[in-house]
């Protein structure tokens, strides 16, 4: 069974420099705990669009708003909650077996995505009965 729950997802804040100029985001090894495999990002998402809407068995995923802001509707098979991403040096930390949903992207909003593993169909779980027997297992 997979025993992640609500409390296992994290915010975690990216070191950040700050400069006159500007600031600068570092996203190391130290920062996210696993090793990046894939990196993608989600933009130009229409506000009233959801993306997501699936589980992963294995894969890890750590998601940065760059721009902009949305929010993720995370469950864990019980319990719900929703998280504001807004601000490029803060991270949300989504650990295996939790169904996630992005919405209401803001105009000009892009979701960064770093994951733990390449792309790999058979990881998903894209009904959310499906997940909640996953859950139970």
């Amino acid at each position: 069974m997979n025993k992640n729950r609500l409390e296992d997802i994290t915010i975690i804040d990216i070191p950040k420099i700050k400069d006159h100029r500007g600031n600068l985001a570092v996203i190391e090894k130290t920062c996210i705990p696993f090793a990046i495999k894939r990196v993608y990002y989600l933009y130009d998402v229409p506000s009233d669009a959801y993306r997501g809407g699936h589980a992963h068995k294995q894969l890890k995923q750590f998601l940065v708003a760059l721009s902009g802001s949305f929010e993720v509707v995370l469950n864990d098979g019980v319990d719900e909650k929703r998280v504001v991403l807004n601000k490029p040096d803060k991270g949300l930390l989504i650990p295996t077996g939790i169904w996630r949903e992005l919405e209401n992207f803001s105009s000009g909003s892009v979701c960064l995505v770093l994951a733990s593993e390449e792309f790999n169909e058979s990881d998903y779980i894209r009904n959310f009965k499906q997940f909640k027997s996953f859950k139970a297992l």
